[in-house]
């Protein structure tokens, strides 16, 4: 394969320099075959000028060279000729090689400028004049006007105007001209033919473009304002339209920034949506909306800032209410403490609404604030349907352990709420009494429409919630989910405990911690506590890897282990912020340092609880709560079976029936006889429908049977003693 056009051009010369010093006078007759050649070659003028240029200086090196060796003269001033002879072949070089690197090499046409190399190419493959054996002209006369120039360190463009004379209409394609100058055919940009005159016809070419920005890829490290514009701020990100500020950065997964969208409303965040946007699991980002709704508080972890927790032990001297009333339950994101509010001075009491399901660690903060109310000195009246799940009742006051026995704490939170408005009628609670504490732990069995006692339950816990603020009474009231039916669909409930006090929101089943649509909460909007995730990042796979056998089974359960108490705490007039309660290394009671449980006034309700814990307030259609004390007391002295109760099936015998002949006391050792044979727990409801009995006769005599530790009650199932 020979030379091509290029290397003719620019090598031919310094073949000529160097044989000049032997060809002699026949070197004038190469130089001037090399030039003919380059003519026909259709070589541009400068380029050949250069050409003879570089000839005569070699062909007049060489003739003086051949007649210095003629005339026996040293040899070293012939050899001497040959230095002015290479100068001119480089700069011949040097004039030529500048020219030629913007094009493909296999162009023949050597230009001076890349200005006259682009209009060569033109002439030469495009419009014409000259058309070369074998090959068409695209189209001839189609040339190229008003030629500019864009040239830069990264990129080379050129623009021009496509002319042809008046009548004819420009065939030149963009391909024709990507393959003309070797480029992308992406890279030809060509007027619309619609817009412009047939004849004259813009054209831009990228020779070269300019090197594309890489795009932001998931799970590079960059700034965090680019991942948030690439990622976040897009139309289909989790904040569209937003921009990042940053107020703190420590590096990529370690920085706080504020997100402001102009003129509107951030709106409901969903949070699994950012976290995907930014490549981290949903637990490295926290929220902190602001007074603006156009601006939302953005942090990112490496790791959570509460993964170890805050041990109960070490801030035990912070559980005592402080003179405005607050306890402090736990530890902010920010590691401020978290206070929530039991009372407020001068006005009464404060309510306090707690959402968390199972292994959540709902448990841990109602103990803890068994033990702030014992410090504080606040009695507490506890309700808790589930039996046993409390390891704090023996802090408190009265305790009601199982379905029944919680439904009669709450009677007696009604009679007490009513002898305090009988003995103060000023509306401004004195406090010469105690406060109290109603706690209400998983809620929802005593509420939903399920519960055998949901009328009376939604009747009394809605009067309290109205009602007992001012008389020194407040409401702890624990559901596992935020859902309407956990409250026995009454709004007045929710919306009382949020008004009267705060909020604590914890881990929720998975479709049931939404809190938007008919769960919603005032400053709490967006969040799904079902999102909340049951361990830290990565903890799961230490447990799927580790050896059973090297397990310590004497090791005690560190903060890390676990995101118990993890949640948001929504406090009156405030966004809900993200929190961890405090982490119970040790037990409740251990810190109660031999203090006795905080007695309640001695009044006629409490003197006669037992009476008023049995007898139900409400009537067969769970209307008409009563509503004074003097008919609560005349109600509970006549006994539960003063209420009217359904009339016996007909033809029944049973002895325990108002119409019985035996009366009621034989009905005790049936049901023990019952338990007994059949070794099997059982429900109040099953009990009464074996011995043919109303449930209302039975229920308080499994209660007089529980006194005497003859039948016990686990979850609502009794079972014999013996």
């Amino acid at each position: 394969m020979g030379p091509t056009r290029a290397q003719f051009i620019q090598y031919a010369p310094a073949a000529l320099a160097l044989a000049a010093a032997a060809a002699g006078p026949w070197s004038a007759l190469a130089a001037a075959a090399a030039g003919a050649g380059a003519w026909a070659s259709n070589v541009s003028a400068p380029a050949l000028r250069s050409l003879i240029a570089c000839g005569i200086t070699s062909t007049g090196c060489g003739i003086a060279a051949q007649q210095i060796l003629a005339s026996g003269m040293n040899p070293l001033f012939a050899l001497g000729l040959a230095v002015p002879a290479g100068a001119a072949a480089l700069a011949h070089y040097r004039n030529t090689a500048s020219l030629l690197t913007a094009l493909p090499a296999k162009t023949t046409a050597g230009q001076s400028s890349q200005a006259q190399i682009i209009t060569a190419y033109w002439k030469e493959f495009i419009s014409g004049p000259t058309e070369t054996p074998g090959r068409k002209l695209i189209q001839a006369g189609a040339e190229l006007t008003h030629l500019a120039l864009d040239v830069g360190d990264d990129h080379v463009a050129f623009t021009g105007v496509i002319t042809l004379p008046q009548g004819q209409q420009v065939r030149v394609k963009a391909a024709d001209i990507a393959s003309v100058y070797q480029v992308p055919i992406s890279q030809v940009e060509m007027g619309d033919p619609k817009h412009y005159a047939p004849n004259a016809l813009p054209v831009m070419v990228h020779l070269m473009k300019a090197a594309v920005q890489p795009e932001i890829a998931g799970g590079v490290p960059t700034t965090p304002e680019q991942v948030w514009a690439a990622h976040v701020a897009i139309p289909d990100g989790a904040m569209p339209g937003t921009t990042l500020a940053l107020t703190r950065y420590n590096g990529p997964l370690d920085w706080e920034g504020i997100a402001t969208r102009d003129r509107k409303a951030i709106g409901t965040v969903n949070l699994q949506d950012l976290a995907g946007n930014l490549d981290l699991s949903a637990i490295q980002i926290a929220l902190a909306p602001t007074d603006k709704p156009s601006q939302m508080g953005v942090r990112v972890m490496k790791e959570h800032a509460l993964t170890h927790g805050t041990m109960l032990s070490t801030v035990v001297d912070e559980l005592a209410m402080d003179s405005r009333g607050y306890v402090r339950l736990g530890t902010y994101i920010d590691a401020n403490a978290a206070l929530v509010p039991l009372a407020q001075p001068g006005s009464g009491a404060r309510h306090l609404y707690l959402v968390g399901g199972s292994r959540s660690g709902k448990s841990g903060v109602l103990e803890q604030i068994l033990l702030s109310a014992l410090k504080s000195r606040i009695a507490v009246i506890l309700s808790s349907p589930q039996a046993g799940t409390i390891a704090g009742a023996d802090l408190t006051a009265y305790c009601g352990d199982g379905l029944d026995e919680a439904m009669g704490a709450l009677r007696l939170a009604y009679a007490m709420m009513l002898d305090r408005e009988a003995r103060y009628r000023d509306p401004k609670f004195p406090f010469t009494d105690p406060l109290i504490l109603i706690v209400i732990d998983e809620a929802h069995m005593l509420l939903s429409a399920s519960s055998p006692y949901h009328a009376e339950a939604k009747a009394i816990v809605e009067q309290l919630t109205r009602r007992s603020l001012k008389r020194g009474i407040g409401v702890i009231l624990a559901t596992q989910t935020p859902l309407a039916e956990d409250l026995g669909n009454s709004s007045i409930i929710r919306s009382q405990l949020l008004i009267g006090g705060g909020a604590v929101f914890l881990r929720c089943a998975k479709g049931q911690g939404s809190l938007v649509g008919t769960n919603a909460v005032q400053g709490a909007e967006g969040i799904d506590l079902s999102m909340i995730p049951d361990s830290w990042p990565g903890q799961a796979q230490k447990v799927a890897v580790r050896d059973m056998s090297g397990l310590d089974t004497t090791a005690s359960a560190r903060p890390e282990d676990g995101t118990f108490g993890l949640g948001y705490l929504l406090t009156p007039g405030s966004q809900a912020v993200q929190f961890r309660s405090l982490h119970l290394d040790v037990a409740p009671v251990a810190l109660a340092a031999g203090l006795p449980p905080v007695a309640v006034e001695d009044c006629e309700a409490w003197r006669h609880r037992e009476a008023i814990a049995q007898t139900p307030l409400v009537d067969q259609r769970g209307k008409n709560l009563v509503g004074s004390l003097t008919d609560l007391l005349h109600r509970a002295q006549k006994g539960p079976t003063a209420q009217p109760q359904p009339q016996a099936q007909q033809g029944s015998t049973d002895p325990a029936s108002p119409a019985g002949a035996e009366g009621q006391e034989p009905i005790k050792p049936r049901i023990l006889a019952l338990l007994r044979a059949g070794n099997m727990p059982m429900t109040v409801e099953t009990i009464a429908r074996k011995l043919g009995t109303p449930v209302n006769h039975i229920k308080p005599r499994l209660t007089e049977l529980k006194k005497r530790d003859e039948v016990t009650n686990e979850n609502g199932l009794w079972r014999s003693a013996a």
